[in-house]
């Protein structure tokens, strides 16, 4: 597949198949956040990968889905629920915005990674981040920014053109499909030459 090819392709998958990923796929997904950008290359990020189904069934309870297409797309655990998660994590005393700026750089790698594995992603943020942190770093000392769940896709979410700023929402059609609309480059971007 070619870059252009997987760069439309990425979807936020919320519907997996239930199908264990493999430790050497999530060492894949880690090779490529490693890779990303970081702020004057501090390489503060840590990554916890998650594949222990017992882990995992704790771990989902805590997360949050799509709000606009709320509970209809939710997944059911045990039925279309991810099979693994990777925590992106850094130290937990007081992270700086720099810290956002690289597990955002990160995690795109992993989505479009994932893609090229045939691996489905959803970027959350939207989670119990205490209760999160408490089952992963009992200890303390580390604090979760991010979670991607990670699964093999049981859904293929439409990407759609939009040339209204109105019509922004994604959505669920009579048919089941996400669809996700994304403005056109022309009304995002202002040349200057």
């Amino acid at each position: 597949m070619d870059f252009v090819e997987t760069l439309l392709k990425r979807r936020s998958i919320r519907r997996f198949r239930q199908e264990k990923v493999s430790r050497d796929a999530l060492t894949l997904l880690i090779e490529a956040a490693r890779v990303a950008p970081c702020a004057a290359n501090r390489q503060k990020l840590r990554f916890v990968a998650i594949n222990s189904p017992a882990l995992v069934d704790k771990i989902f309870p805590l997360t949050r889905w799509g709000a606009k297409v709320s509970p209809r797309r939710n997944p059911v655990a045990g039925e279309t629920s991810p099979t693994a998660f990777i925590a992106v994590c850094c130290e937990a005393e007081n992270p700086d915005w720099l810290c956002g700026c690289d597990t955002g750089a990160a995690v795109e790698n992993m989505l479009l990674r994932a893609v090229d594995l045939g691996l489905g992603c959803c970027w959350l943020g939207a989670f119990d981040h205490a209760e999160v942190d408490k089952l992963l770093f009992p200890q303390g000392g580390m604090h979760t920014l991010s979670l991607v769940a990670v699964g093999y896709p049981a859904e293929t979410p439409e990407l759609e053109n939009s040339s209204s700023e109105n019509i922004l929402d994604y959505y669920l059609d009579e048919n089941d499909v996400l669809h996700v609309p994304k403005l056109a480059a022309e009304k995002l971007a202002t040349f200057i030459e």
